[in-house]
């Protein structure tokens, strides 16, 4: 990645794309944000926190802040009180404090609360990373911020727009829309792991040594949607293996991914109990494996692991968005057996979901997940694939994913 193109002239050729062609990018988001109430809206660098606050608070009657310009980062960094003169000046037409990227300093935090109790403000909290949050004990606002988080585009974001080879290939980062060509989304890709590998994590200073680190990324890029094998990734990056699991740790906080724990069950003993790891975006997965200028031919293990990772993260999507106390976890057993997707729900049946690529499913390749959901026992089945019409074998719905992810994880 050392090679990889400045980011700020890769998003200068965005600009100049999307002014060439006309493109608008005002997307309808599904997150359902309070107008009247103080949130945290936390997200990964480039998902469109920023865009969408603009969007819904108009800016005449906000006052922003942006940690992210090294002048304000500098100001509030020397004396954070002085957020409290500024917000008490302000006239009464302003009634939203933006503060993007608050994660920079987490000081600010404590006179946010304050200025809560104290004023009518309204303060909207952006950030791409909890850990410093999280390390720092840093004040959460006690239940007086609601938490959300953003992520790149859903395909219902997308609408008429959205192509699956796309989506495959690139991933859903809003940014991309504005570019025409191949190579200028594979340069702003490239940039943005880079830029986030050197902003995000170097400046978190959680990383003694960024060489190792920047080598784990490739090799964990590789590994995704795989269950983690610490031992190996640990020789294969050249550090030890809790290293490892401390890398992986920072990759959840900065909201690069998510770790999908194993499910539990009354015949655990047949289950493996590591995680999987999923990127958070296609294109960032494919970025850092070094994979991007490779197209995907579908039939290929490659396309069925692009696909498989797109459902998961869109499930991991909608369920942030409309079903927050779904819990997801995967099942596989020391035989090799597997669920994708296994989603406590409360007060309904636990959810089974297989996830398949190909256009045509077969009783047989469904076998081995119905003899698992079987022993689930209470459970509903389905397999989310590119079949265009629904159908189903012993139990298991098979449903076109776009039908699927609307029934299970939008529809109440």
């Amino acid at each position: 990645m050392s090679g990889a193109p400045n980011l700020a002239f890769t998003l200068e050729l965005a600009y100049k794309s999307s002014v060439r062609t006309g493109f608008v990018a005002m997307r309808i988001r599904l997150i359902q944000l309070p107008k009247k109430h103080s949130i945290f809206l936390f997200g990964p660098r480039g998902s469109g926190k920023s865009t969408l606050l603009s969007q819904m608070f108009f800016k005449e009657h906000s006052y922003w802040i942006d940690l992210l310009d090294p002048e304000q980062e500098e100001r509030f960094a020397l004396k954070p009180s002085e957020l409290a003169s500024i917000v008490r000046a302000l006239p009464n037409k302003i009634t939203h404090v933006v503060i993007d990227e608050v994660q920079k300093n987490p000081k600010l935090l404590d006179v946010v609360h304050s200025l809560i109790e104290s004023t009518d403000k309204i303060f909207l909290l952006t950030g791409s990373s909890a850990r410093k949050l999280k390390r720092g004990a840093a004040n959460l606002l006690a239940g007086r911020a609601f938490v959300y988080h953003l992520f790149p585009f859903s395909f219902l974001e997308q609408g008429s727009e959205f192509n699956l080879d796309e989506a495959l290939r690139f991933g859903q980062l809003p940014k991309l829309e504005a570019l025409e060509t191949v190579s200028l989304k594979i340069k702003y890709l490239n940039s943005y792991a880079n830029t986030y590998l050197k902003e995000e994590i170097a400046s978190e200073q959680v990383v003694r040594k960024l060489l190792p680190f920047r080598k784990f990324l490739e090799v964990a890029a590789q590994s995704n949607g795989k269950i983690l094998n610490y031992a190996k990734i640990a020789k294969d990056v050249g550090v030890a293996e809790t290293t490892v699991k401390e890398y992986f740790s920072i990759l959840e906080d900065t909201l690069l991914g998510t770790i999908l724990e194993p499910f539990h069950h009354s015949f655990r003993k047949r289950l493996r109990q590591t995680p999987k790891f999923y990127f958070f975006d296609n294109g960032i997965a494919r970025s850092l494996s070094r994979r991007l200028t490779l197209a995907l031919q579908p039939k290929t293990s490659a396309y069925g692991d692009a696909f498989e990772q797109f459902i998961i993260n869109e499930a991991l999507k909608l369920i942030s968005y409309f079903h927050e106390d779904y819990k997801v976890s995967y099942l596989q057993t020391k035989d090799g057996a597997e669920i994708d997707l296994v989603i406590e729900r409360p007060g309904l049946p636990l959810l089974c979901v297989e996830i398949k690529s190909s256009d045509f499913i077969r009783e047989e390749d469904l076998s081995s997940f119905t003899r698992l959901t079987k022993d689930l026992g209470d459970c509903e089945a389905i397999c989310l694939c590119n079949e265009k019409t629904a159908k189903s074998y012993e139990g298991v719905a098979i449903l076109p994913w776009q039908q699927g992810l609307k029934r299970y994880f939008v529809e109440s």
